[in-house]
């Protein structure tokens, strides 16, 4: 019951605040779903200390679903560790943004809508992680996928926002695809998609290839660079993450929500719940650590020169997830899934922090017009700092033990990805601390540089928005010190048990201790460089960026325009398909279908008819004539074709 509850009550929540909005008000909507998330995150706490600390994993069955064929599935709740991490990170950050945003929202005028949406997006990423088979998690897949384009959009009015929602919708549809042919294809490969069956029946299926195209492909690996490819449209990994920076145009609580800790995980929380498969196909696995460090170093860079206080964070949070997908790769699951935990609490309280910031600068988000604020929001800048110390990875906040953790399974895998993987990681550490820091000086620090009238205004957020901020500043200090034992230490065998495999032939993680003092040292110093050329840049030589960027203005507008990418896609997809639309329509629908069809047949036969009302003279010689011409028709068939 206690499963159910958890998953459930959040849709209760959405469906209460989104039917009857109208009828309990604004107010009202807030307190339903706000108390509902917080029984749900209490709920998940308890569930955490059943299963995760006590080992008593729970597949709760709610009905059959599904009888086709071959094809037999229940509709059931699967609770494992791994589940019951991202039930604690789910619901408890989901609590957190939904009390923020009784004060964050205050004034808009959709307020029930918006927390009706806010319980939608929980609820189908609680459906997700439960999931026991791959239909199930698809389901919840394509929930937040909605849930996040009716949040993207929801200041429909802007059409930015709206075309920031279509854009996000429409580049997840593209790494959907991918995880719907890899669902096809394991169903094909094992009769079932059911999680712990594939899982049984993976090992006897090693060495099956199939001919793609010429070539002789292993099965699994296909199947797991399809599911890659779904993981990687939700995660915002390099080729398809042009969505996640334009997602900024929703309510900041969005921003929060979507990319800490629920729908950018999905890909993450995906990959590891299919370790059985990914650990049998040593190509699958290095491709997912080349994108993922490709992703990590170019989100750092693209940072370090965005302006957008949101779009940093987004940025940001990009990169981190290449940080997660790297660790995946070189099978270090768990350290993964503990930097997704430790990044959950302190890329949330950047975000909200950032929409505190905002709030108390009168809706502006250009760091370059802000600065000298922090004697006015004294709370949210030493909450900022605190979320920054842990993003950076500085001893002892939640990110130095995740992050490093992963950076040294990356060196002890041995393997040259995983090698190159932690140098690419490294010099992201560097630029991570570099515009972490630069966001910190710029926004809080130095002269003021906005108007007047702005300064004039700026005020610390109502203690219902700095409340959330505290408890988020509480995990971004301490989640990663109580978490490591169990994650990554000397519990973490026993604390994950089976749901998560990793064959001996990938100890990355149990050779961590084998590694060099500099590994376990660099990330450290990597951090502190950062930091120094941040404080070098905008507070020492603040004439020195500037000169910089003159000196080399390629470079500068290749990060400032982050690599061309959008360019690149609007050049060979977005134009060709509208060009091609264009024909389409007007070639295709217009002139051939209508113009033959139903448009050509009407105009036709108005054209006849109008001949024919044209001849309607009422003149008796007219009629007479054609009589006369009838008359000789007549008589000429008759003596030409009768007689």
């Amino acid at each position: 019951m206690t499963v159910i509850a958890t998953v459930f009550l959040p849709l209760l929540g959405s469906a209460i605040a989104g039917l009857f909005g109208r009828v309990i008000g604004a107010r009202g909507a807030q307190i339903v779903t706000c108390s509902l998330l917080v029984a749900a995150a209490v709920l998940a706490a308890q569930l955490f200390e059943q299963v995760a600390l006590e080992g008593n994993a729970v597949t709760v069955s709610l009905a059959g679903w599904i009888q086709s064929g071959g094809l037999s599935l229940d509709w059931a709740l699967k609770v494992d560790t791994l589940t019951a991490v991202m039930l604690v990170v789910v619901t408890w950050v989901s609590a957190a943004v939904h009390l923020y945003s009784v004060g964050y929202m205050a004034h808009d005028r959709s307020i029930a809508r918006f927390q009706s949406y806010l319980s939608l997006f929980t609820f189908a990423m609680l459906m997700l992680v439960t999931a026991d088979n791959l239909v199930q998690m698809f389901f919840g897949w394509e929930g937040v996928g909605l849930a996040s384009y009716l949040l993207i959009g929801f200041w429909y009015e802007r059409p930015s926002a709206s075309a920031a929602a279509i854009k996000a919708f429409v580049v997840n549809r593209i790494g959907d695809f991918g995880f719907l042919l890899g669902i096809f294809g394991l169903f094909l490969l094992f009769g079932t998609v059911n999680l712990d069956a594939i899982f049984a029946a993976a090992p006897g299926k090693t060495g099956v290839s199939v001919s793609l195209l010429g070539l002789h492909i292993d099965v699994i690996t296909l199947c797991c660079l399809l599911l890659f490819v779904g993981a990687m449209g939700k995660s915002a990994q390099l080729g398809l993450h042009t969505w996640l920076p334009d997602a900024m145009e929703g309510p900041t609580p969005v921003s929060a929500l979507i990319h800490a800790a629920t729908m950018v995980t999905a890909g993450v929380f995906l990959v590891a719940r299919m370790s059985p498969l990914f650990e049998l196909s040593d190509a699958a696995l290095a491709v997912v650590a080349v994108v993922g460090a490709a992703t990590a170093i170019f989100a750092a860079t693209v940072g370090c020169v965005q302006n957008d206080i949101k779009r940093i964070i987004a940025y940001s949070t990009c990169s981190q997830l290449g940080y997660m997908f790297f660790a995946l790769g070189v099978s270090a699951y768990q350290a993964a899934i503990f930097h997704l935990m430790t990044h959950a609490f302190f890329k949330a309280l950047l975000f909200l922090a950032a929409g505190s910031v905002i709030h108390a600068m009168s809706d502006e988000q250009d760091i370059r017009r802000m600065g000298g604020i922090w004697k006015h929001v004294k709370v949210t800048w030493a909450l900022m700092w605190i979320g920054s110390l842990a993003l950076a990875g500085l001893p002892f906040f939640a990110g130095y033990y995740s992050k490093d953790v992963i950076l040294e399974a990356a060196w002890s895998s041995g393997t040259l990805v995983g090698q190159s993987a932690f140098w690419v990681g490294l010099v992201a550490a560097v630029l991570t601390a570099f515009y972490s820091w630069r966001l910190l000086l710029l926004v809080f620090h130095g002269r003021p540089r906005a108007d007047e009238q702005v300064m004039a205004h700026v005020h610390e957020s109502p203690a219902v928005m700095i409340i959330p901020l505290l408890f988020l500043g509480g995990g971004a200090m301490f989640a990663g010190v109580v978490g490591y034992d169990w994650f990554v230490g000397a519990q973490s065998h026993d604390f994950w048990g089976r749901s998560l495999l990793v064959l001996d032939l990938h100890p990355a993680l149990d050779l961590i201790h084998h590694a060099p003092s500099w590994v376990a040292l660099a990330p450290t110093v990597a951090a502190a460089v950062g930091i120094a050329v941040a404080y070098l840049f905008y507070v020492f030589a603040p004439g020195l960026p500037a000169a910089l960027a003159g000196r080399l203005p390629g470079l500068y507008r290749f990060l400032l325009n982050k690599w061309y990418f959008d360019e690149l896609y609007d050049l060979m997809v977005v134009r060709p398909a509208f060009r091609l639309g264009r024909g389409l329509w007007k070639g295709g629908d217009v002139a051939l279908i209508d113009g033959l069809g139903p448009d050509g047949i009407a105009a036709t036969s108005l054209r006849v008819g109008r001949g024919v009302a044209a001849s309607e003279t009422g003149y008796l010689p007219h009629y007479a004539f054609v009589m006369l011409v009838g008359v000789a028709g007549f008589v000429t068939w008759y003596l030409l074709f009768v007689r």
